[in-house]
């Protein structure tokens, strides 16, 4: 009996060297939805901006001379952001309505929340829970985000212990 490992073996070397030698195809074909897609993104651009200044003159009119303060703040930054924050906004929208979601119905908020507060009033969920060592866990992911807060404190003060100090004015 003889195996058939190498013949196999050289089967695949000389699929692959086929393979190397044919030259890659570089034809692209020509899209039939290009005008339509400029089109599309062209419209999509004119309902962001209209919705950026809509949202804008509605910022102003609700925060008064405190809306206009923080707008003169952001300087020349405004625009862009506003810019981004409208086609964030649509491109939200769009994946919405393409993925048919819904917000969550009162009964079922009713109902999460009656099976959270029955096990939290409960002893005895409460002494598995404990018992489980979920308690541990939880306490280690508390002890970690308390770690990971105070590391940004640190970063944001630029120093170990207290603010620097300003004597020098």
């Amino acid at each position: 009996m003889r195996s058939s490992l190498p013949l196999t073996l050289l089967r695949q070397s000389a699929n692959r060297q086929a393979l190397r030698q044919r030259a890659p195809r570089s034809v692209r074909f020509a899209s039939t939805n290009t005008e339509a897609a400029q089109k599309k993104a062209q419209e999509t651009l004119a309902t962001a901006q209209a919705s950026a200044e809509k949202f804008l003159a509605s910022a102003k009119k609700f925060l008064g001379p405190v809306g206009e303060k923080a707008g003169q703040l952001l300087g020349s930054y405004k625009e862009p952001l506003f810019y981004n924050l409208a086609v964030a906004r649509e491109v939200v929208k769009h994946v919405y309505h393409a993925e048919r979601l819904q917000p969550p119905s009162l009964s079922t908020f009713k109902e999460v929340y009656q099976s959270l507060w029955s096990q939290v009033t409960n002893p005895a969920a409460l002494r598995s829970f404990a018992q489980s060592g979920q308690a541990a866990q939880v306490g280690i992911y508390g002890l970690q985000a308390y770690g990971l807060f105070k590391i940004g404190e640190i970063l944001g003060r630029r120093q170990l212990i207290g603010y620097p100090s300003s004597s020098h004015h």
